[in-house]
């Protein structure tokens, strides 16, 4: 490899891999030390100096000044020494130019895979530092292959991985599409960084909103909550910092036209925004929308709510296979107790004139 196309080689990769300059050239310099050591006798100490400038590695040899030289190898005299450098002392180390004539096949051979190796590594700790710092934030990526159930996901300076229980069930990875994911875990492992994805992370949703709504981004609107079953509903509860913004509206959008390209992010999953409220009897009617509430009652000791509604609101208010009330209760933290009006009036418990 000549010298020009070292120096062109650093210059693509620091553009193109968003390496340090100075990495590399501290790279080659040890892989051309590396290569060097091989074509002299070991009693001999070299250093190797790449001049960019130049384009031009120097190899020096390291010697001690003494005042009587006993291993011309390893020691030069403070006279010839002061001919290099006037101002050097006894104990000194001084580069002494080296000329090798001949680095040989095998050594330029090993030159160039100790590059290869370090140019990896430095990458390896490019793509680590990038997405360490990404940890519980989203990123983009496209869909590269499957590999044993994971999907493999190319981010721009690294690849992720999306593990089959990070995935959500019915969605379909096909190679190219582009999608937002979950950064859940970022560790080093002996074939690289590995980072880990998601999209099945309550985080992820939430993420997608401080992203996508310009009041949420702005903070003049609160994500107070989440929940989610992945791929199929969630639940969101929002509060106006600003009492001219309606949080649910502003969150909504006409038509559902702000949400919807949540939706669409999440490949149809659907989105329920609700109001929070401080007051648990409000925020539980809240969650439990678009069923209509006609009584409720808390036990505050053991956090649980007895809800009363009308028969024709039931399994609205269940929802289909429990979700509706499953994800009020996560959103809210209450555990979520509903009869229909029927059921409780055989019970003869009175509700007739205490609405919600």
């Amino acid at each position: 490899m000549r010298q020009k196309e070292i120096l062109y080689l650093l210059e693509q990769l620091e553009q193109e891999k968003g390496i340090s300059k100075d990495v590399l050239v501290e790279t080659l310099e040890m892989a051309l030390l590396s290569a060097a050591r091989k074509k002299v006798p070991p009693e001999i100490e070299l250093d190797v100096s790449f001049d960019l400038s130049e384009g031009e590695a120097k190899v020096f040899q390291l010697k001690e000044v003494v005042e009587e030289v006993e291993n011309p190898a390893r020691e030069i005299s403070l006279d010839e020494a002061r001919e290099m450098d006037p101002d050097v002392e006894v104990g000194d180390t001084v580069k002494v130019p080296y000329m090798i004539t001949d680095f040989g096949r095998i050594a330029a051979q090993t030159a160039k895979q100790v590059l290869i190796q370090k140019i990896k590594e430095a990458e390896r700790d490019v793509v680590y530092r990038t997405y360490k710092g990404r940890e519980g934030d989203i990123v983009s990526g496209q869909v590269l292959r499957e590999e044993k159930g994971s999907i493999i996901v190319d981010l721009g300076k690294g690849e992720g991985i999306l593990p089959a229980k990070e995935q959500v069930k019915g969605e379909r990875y096909r190679r190219g599409d582009t999608l937002k994911f979950y950064v859940l875990e970022v560790k080093k492992t002996g074939k690289g960084p590995r980072v880990v994805l998601s999209r099945t992370h309550p985080r992820l949703l939430t993420r997608l909103f401080e992203r996508e709504m310009p009041e949420v981004m702005s903070g003049l609107v609160e994500l107070k909550a989440a929940a989610r079953e992945p791929g199929e509903r969630s639940k969101v509860a929002v509060v106006s910092k600003d009492p001219d913004i309606d949080g649910v509206g502003a969150c909504v959008g006409i038509r559902g036209a702000r949400v919807q390209g949540i939706v669409r992010e999440l490949q149809g999953e659907n989105i329920d925004i609700v109001q929070y409220a401080d007051e648990p009897k409000t925020f539980i009617i809240n969650a439990l929308k678009p069923a209509t509430v006609r009584k409720i009652e808390l036990d505050e000791g053991k956090k649980e709510a007895f809800v009363v509604v009308d028969d024709d609101q039931f399994s609205l208010a269940i929802g289909k296979k429990g979700q509706n009330v499953r994800l009020a209760a996560k959103l809210t933290g209450w555990k979520i107790d509903i009869k229909p009006l029927s059921e409780v009036r055989t019970e003869d418990v009175e509700v007739e004139g205490e609405e919600a």
